[in-house]
């Protein structure tokens, strides 16, 4: 689906920004519709379903975990993508959100250009997760199957390695940050250091062989698979 065609709905009380995340998606390609409260969001669903829903956490009625419970809920809107958008240190709100099904969250205040970059991150991700298979420049992973070829050779993966290349090709393109990938991958309740997402590249580009190219080290960054 080509994102001229991707409608996003936007839940959020604040009208200044509410009315930036709208131009800023308009401006990016994309169709962009905001509510300030809950029951005019839920009335819009029933007329028609966004490809992603961009839910602030803080709201005057209902909050937005509460929302996020009810959409996750219902049959009809269980499987659209949905980004939080959380206070900046708010770190059990951002837990609590995505152990409720969130897909991603951004802190506030956030810079619009991070923002598109996350929404089209989850688009693609929840695109690679419906179809179950992604292949990039010789590099191909069954995600049903959970089998990986690199150059039509299978290659055989730990769980956290597969994990791994699972996290970079979803968002093949998009440096990763070693805090997000242990966070992602590890949880958050893993307390050792960023020198294990080292360790766990060097691995994987050595077990892929001539696709371990593929994975390039972002300085004082992270990582980034390349599309």
């Amino acid at each position: 689906m080509n994102s001229t065609m991707q409608k996003i709905y936007i839940v959020e009380d604040d009208e200044d920004i509410r009315e930036i995340v709208i131009y800023a998606l308009l401006s990016a390609g994309f169709d962009a519709v905001g509510f300030e409260k809950d029951e005019e969001f839920f009335a819009a669903l029933d007329a028609g379903l966004p490809s992603l829903i961009l839910l602030d956490i803080m709201l005057p009625e209902n909050d937005g975990l509460t929302i996020l419970k009810r959409l996750r809920n219902a049959p009809g809107t269980k499987d659209i993508p949905v980004i939080m958008l959380t206070a900046k240190n708010s770190e059990y709100d951002k837990v609590k959100g995505l152990d409720m099904g969130a897909d991603d969250y951004i802190s506030k205040p956030f810079g619009v250009m991070e923002l598109i970059s996350r929404i089209k991150a989850v688009l693609r991700r929840s695109g690679a997760e419906q179809s179950g298979k992604m292949a990039i420049s010789g590099l191909t992973l069954d995600h049903a199957r959970r089998e990986v070829y690199s150059n039509d050779e299978p290659v055989r993966l730990t769980y956290k390695e597969y994990e791994l290349l699972y996290y970079l090709m979803l968002n093949a393109g998009f440096a990763l940050s070693r805090d997000k990938i242990m966070e992602t991958v590890w949880g958050y309740d893993y307390e050792g250091e960023s020198r294990t997402v080292c360790m766990h590249i060097k691995t994987l580009r050595k077990k892929l062989g001539p696709t371990g190219s593929l994975i390039k080290t972002i300085r004082n960054v992270g990582y980034k698979l390349e599309k």
